[in-house]
């Protein structure tokens, strides 16, 4: 069944490996075949994966995007490997998403990894509050 996409001015589309740049104006047009995508709003460059968890959302993005390799995924597992390590309050976020990935799941994979990015600004927001001054 086709799909129907509307871009804003300048939004971006990642459609398999292509990268598309709407113009100045709003457009629209459709999707004929089955194929991943992505919009602007679910995109994480590099330049902006700055954080631990931002950077396993971009290999998320690569094995959704793409057709998964061995590499792309042994890079999942060690990311999420050290993540667990260095915070294991973050497992039940890794361990949906890795259940996510098992099932086929990519995109919802994708999504649940969006969670985990705010659980992991939440922490560092945390880490940095001015400690409560002590009586």
């Amino acid at each position: 069944m086709p799909l129907k996409i509307e871009l804003k001015p300048g939004e971006r589309l990642l459609i398999g490996g292509a990268a598309i740049r709407n113009g100045p104006r709003r457009s629209s047009f459709v999707i004929e075949t089955m194929t991943n995508f992505l919009r602007g709003s679910d995109i994480i460059s590099e330049s902006e994966a700055d954080t631990a968890c931002k950077r396993l959302y971009l290999t998320l993005t690569v094995l959704y995007l793409a057709e998964p390799t061995v590499e792309a995924e042994d890079l999942f597992v060690r990311q999420a490997n050290a993540l667990m390590e260095a915070a294991p309050s973050m497992a039940p976020y890794l361990r949906d998403i890795h259940d996510l990935l098992a099932d086929g799941e990519r995109y919802r994979a994708l999504k649940c990894c969006r969670d985990l990015i705010q659980y992991e600004q939440s922490l560092t927001e945390r880490l940095s509050a001015p400690a409560a001054s002590m009586p």
